[in-house]
């Protein structure tokens, strides 16, 4: 079974940038060996314009976006004290990876502090 890890935006900002381990994901994906999965909304986060680097990334990553993921991110965000409208984009990114058995891959593991008490089965790796 091939590894399948979730990109938030952070992530994805590394990877345009070219930054070594996000790098290194898109290689993984390259040679057959990891899947990347990156959620609709995170899109929109991320995209400020064509670039050749983000048409790469787009190309090497699969886009999601059910209603069953909306679904788990809403009752996380429903069970989190304190939610900040900025953890929606993170619960979607976390309910993602915790329907798909997949790891989010974060230029900031810091914000899915709150998050995991929900998802505590999803790991998380700093790009």
């Amino acid at each position: 079974m091939i590894p399948t890890y979730v990109f938030d935006t952070g992530a994805l900002v590394s990877a345009e940038r070219g930054k070594e381990r996000a790098a290194r994901f898109l290689k993984l994906v390259r040679l057959g060996r990891a899947r990347i999965v990156v959620p609709l909304p995170v899109i929109a986060e991320w995209w400020r314009g064509k670039t050749d680097a983000g048409e790469e990334i787009l190309a090497a990553t699969q886009i999601v976006a059910t209603v069953e993921i909306m679904k788990a991110a809403g009752i996380a965000l429903a069970r989190t004290k304190n939610v900040d409208a900025r953890l929606t984009v993170d619960a979607i990114v976390m309910a993602t990876a915790a329907l798909l058995g997949a790891v989010v891959v974060t230029g900031d593991a810091d914000d899915f502090e709150q998050l995991s008490r929900h998802f505590s089965r999803v790991s998380v790796l700093s790009a």
